[in-house]
């Protein structure tokens, strides 16, 4: 047996498809399924059963899940001390949301870098999130407290959001925007049924009935659009307050959201996840003015 196609049957185990197992083996999902087939016959037992949903553990397979994930605690416990100087090592799995891991963790994730040069980091920041639940990921940051799985969770920060144009934009529809002349603006947003998480469904708040037209499923592309002076935006204020093309526009509307960070209970105590959370704690506190504004919240 190739010890290494447990790795492929773990992922695999845990995320239920093939095709969502591949990305965290970086891997196609023609060799996942290979590296799966090889591993039954080397075993001579079927381990997985396809359903609609995907990958369905067999009886052997629910049997060979409880020893491969035994191997791979040990496995994580064995390269935390693998760092040559002695220090924290391995890979660090993060999942975040594409705006905060893209505006708050990856500005400032070189800190982390240069502090623990030995670890290996791999940041999901995408229109969605991986499972920490299905150790997908080793921490995850998600816009709502999970409600199930074997997790710690809490939250991170609160954070605020606002409505956004350019200067040339607000220049030319006049330099006045009010709530109720919202419908002859062009209005950016989410596309409806790619909307990943029910706290990003807001565009009601600004305005009952109030449509976007130019849609996206990336916050940062609506930024952009934003600031090309397409429209208007609903964006977190650490986007729209850091980018000095934009303008703030009804003070008077401020959204309130949160950051809940989920950790599998399986790596809470390996140095390189207690640290990162420690220090991702540290990143929100100094960044508290850019993740809210003050005021009173819609």
């Amino acid at each position: 047996m190739n010890w290494d196609d447990l790795r492929f049957f773990l992922s695999v185990a845990r995320a239920g498809q093939i095709g969502r197992a591949a990305p965290t083996l970086r891997a196609d999902p023609t060799t996942v399924s290979r590296r799966v087939r090889r591993l039954e016959a080397d075993l001579g037992q079927v381990l997985f059963e396809q359903d609609r949903d995907g990958q369905k553990l067999t009886a052997a397979g629910r049997a060979l899940l409880t020893r491969a994930e035994d191997m791979d605690r040990c496995a994580s416990a064995i390269s935390e001390g693998s760092g040559g100087d002695g220090g924290p090592s391995g890979i660090l799995r993060i999942s975040a949301s594409e705006g905060f891991g893209t505006w708050i963790i990856a500005r400032h994730l070189h800190e982390f870098a240069d502090q623990y040069p030995a670890i290996t980091i791999d940041l999901t920041a995408s229109s969605g999130f991986l499972n920490p639940g299905k150790r997908e990921t080793d921490i995850a940051i998600l816009l709502a407290r999970p409600r199930k799985g074997p997790l710690l969770a809490r939250k991170l920060t609160e954070y605020s959001l606002g409505l956004y144009g350019s200067h040339d934009y607000l220049e030319s529809a006049g330099g006045v925007v009010r709530r109720d002349s919202l419908g002859g603006h062009r209005i950016i947003g989410y596309i409806p049924d790619q909307i990943y998480a029910p706290e990003l469904d807001y565009l009601s708040e600004l305005l009952p009935g109030v449509d976007a037209s130019l849609r996206s499923s990336s916050i940062n592309a609506q930024q952009r659009m934003c600031q090309s002076g397409a429209g208007l935006a609903i964006l977190p204020d650490f986007i729209g307050g850091q980018d000095r093309k934009l303008q703030r526009v009804l003070p008077d509307f401020i959204l309130r959201r949160a950051f809940w960070i989920a950790i599998h209970q399986d790596v809470r105590n390996l140095a390189r996840v207690s640290l990162f959370n420690d220090w991702l704690t540290e990143i929100v506190a100094r960044q508290a003015d850019v993740l809210n504004i003050t005021g009173s919240s819609s």
